[in-house]
């Protein structure tokens, strides 16, 4: 289960944003946040895969806390379903949603094994095949552990695309389609980055500062003067 709730109770109308105006927002997140990695910690696929699960409305800081420890021990699918849901659910504990969390990693970990081999796949069909994996973390976990061109779309990814119009839609499979759109597939992974990073430091869910964005001259949003001044 992908976790947007708050993103997707805005309703967003259609982008008017013009393609001149689109390759311009992006060059100035390509130029703002070039080489923009992911914040979490991790040391191979699989441990990505849990730390994605982890990550959903919690903060990568908190994951990699959570992380740090629980991979001494547990590290690998089958290392992982040696623990109970409960055990696992006293690691995972602070980073919220923990129950259905510990039930996505336990049963990906044991799909993992059995329809895997042990190894985590390397398409975005097959790690989808994976009990609790959705299409986020899929598209993170192949563009990221694996090389692969995919736009995942989180909260930030979301709202940014909206209030910028470079993508807008009610659901994250309409943005990301929008995304795959307006990006050349070979930018859509670096893309990714960018906009999660603008989203964290700039584009704030409650009070973005369109004051100080540098997108502020293409973007829908701080144009239509919805965002009230800070006093």
């Amino acid at each position: 289960m992908e976790m947007l709730a708050k993103e997707k109770r805005v309703c967003y109308t259609k982008s008017v944003m013009k393609r001149t105006d689109k390759i311009s927002a992006l060059a100035e997140l390509e130029k703002l946040y070039y080489g923009a990695k992911p914040a979490l910690k991790f040391s191979s696929p699989y441990e990505l895969l849990v730390a994605v699960i982890l990550s959903a409305q919690c903060t990568d800081e908190r994951v990699n806390k959570v992380t740090e420890v629980l991979f001494q021990k547990h590290n690998t699918p089958q290392t992982m379903l040696l623990l109970s849901q409960a055990e696992l659910e006293k690691y995972i504990f602070s980073c919220g949603f923990y129950r259905m969390k510990g039930e996505h990693i336990l049963s990906a970990s044991k799909d993992i094994i059995e329809k895997f081999g042990g190894e985590v796949p390397n398409t975005v069909e097959k790690l989808m095949s994976l009990a609790g994996v959705g299409k986020k973390t899929a598209n993170v976990v192949y563009s990221v552990a694996f090389g692969g061109d995919a736009i995942a779309v989180d909260t930030h990814v979301f709202r940014v695309s909206n209030r910028l119009g470079l993508a807008k839609g009610a659901t994250p499979l309409e943005v990301e389609a929008g995304l795959n759109k307006a990006i050349p597939k070979e930018k859509w992974s670096k893309a990714h980055h960018w906009l999660i990073y603008h989203g964290r430091q700039v584009c704030h869910s409650q009070r973005p500062n369109c004051e100080n964005c540098t997108l502020k001259d293409f973007c829908d949003y701080a144009k239509s003067g919805k965002n009230p001044k800070k006093k």
